[in-house]
């Protein structure tokens, strides 16, 4: 029993340390974990192997021009939640889905190539939604690349992170999108399966050198397009609750709200946003306990707020593009 405990908190410290720096080498997250580079590689094949663990490389589309991202909040007929975010989550548009529980039943986000898709918006559910309310993502303040699970100490942060700590969207927001041509569109996508492959097999598989391959990543990174994303369940990390958060604020205390609320340790992700709400994120506590204390006191502590609005996930289906593993076994049965 004790060495279950041990191993679990041990592939929780590796999951924290890849969530810092999703290429951090072995030997640095074995020093700040405390454990031998075999036993972090073994544990981390492990989690890898299980489905629970999982570095993806993710292209900044607003950066680079590819898309609009919009959030779909869903209101479902009595029964059928299920199957209206499994009709989202199919959408190969798709990049984020979570059933809810509270004012809305599911909750989509989509990349769309313009707004004006939105006129043709469809969803094969018949006649499960009943309600449907679209936010268009108009600025980030913190994403889930940014998160910061806490497991660590700060030596082990400002080692793994490196460099400029602060979200790449509060760097570059403003900036005019970038051009990507196809090598590093060919890449992105590469690194959209395999955010840890090395340059080795990166060069072989889009067919140039090792050379050209690490410039260009690095030149992607630098200029915000290109980040490298954990893919764990909030669980694994020790938080049991996980919840949107839908804020509306005064447009004059919009950017100091989200820059305080960015800067909580349990703030995932966090965009303004156009429509009835113009704050909306994904937040997460270690239980339910804490749910209360964090409406008042942090929520409540924010300048401008009009009206606050919390929807707790039940369950997520897609993170980054990437089917969850529960839903991924899902889909593997026959």
């Amino acid at each position: 029993m004790q060495n279950d405990a041990k191993g679990r908190n041990l592939d929780r410290r590796i999951a924290a340390a890849l969530q810092l720096n999703g290429r951090a080498g072995w030997s640095a997250i074995a020093r700040h974990v405390g454990a031998s580079e075999s036993t972090v590689l073994r544990r981390a094949a492990q989690l890898t192997e299980s489905g629970q663990l999982r570095v993806i490389g993710v292209v900044d589309v607003l950066r680079c021009g590819l898309g609009v991202p919009v959030l779909v909040r869903a209101r479902c007929a009595p029964g059928t939640v299920g199957d209206v975010a499994e009709a989202f989550a199919a959408r190969p548009d798709a990049r984020y889905v979570s059933v809810l529980a509270g004012s809305a039943d599911c909750v989509a986000e989509l990349v769309l190539p313009s707004y004006a898709d939105l006129a043709d918006f469809r969803l094969p559910a018949g006649n499960a939604l009943l309600e449907t309310e679209t936010l268009a993502v108009i600025r980030t303040f913190t994403s889930n690349h940014d998160w910061n699970s806490g497991e660590l100490d700060e030596p082990a942060v400002t080692e793994l992170r490196g460099g400029d700590a602060r979200p790449f969207e509060e760097q570059h927001w403003e900036n005019p999108p970038e051009k990507l041509d196809e090598l590093d569109l060919a890449i992105c996508a590469a690194l959209g399966e395999d955010g840890r492959m090395s340059a080795k097999d990166l060069a072989r598989q889009v067919g140039t050198s090792e050379s050209t391959v690490s410039r260009r990543m690095e030149s992607l990174v630098r200029r915000g397009c290109l980040r490298f994303r954990t893919l764990a369940e909030p669980a694994l990390f020790g938080f049991t609750v996980e919840f949107m958060l839908w804020l509306s604020v005064l447009p004059s205390a919009l950017d100091a709200a989200g820059q305080q609320l960015a800067a909580h340790p349990a703030t995932k992700y966090l965009s303004a946003t156009t429509g009835r709400f113009n704050l909306a994120g994904q937040v997460v506590l270690r239980h339910h306990g804490e749910l209360y204390r964090y409406t008042t006191d942090v929520v409540g502590a924010l300048p401008g707020l009009q009206a606050a609005d919390v929807t707790l996930q039940v369950k997520t289906l897609k993170r980054a593009w990437a089917p969850t593993p529960a839903t991924r076994v899902n889909l593997e049965k026959p």
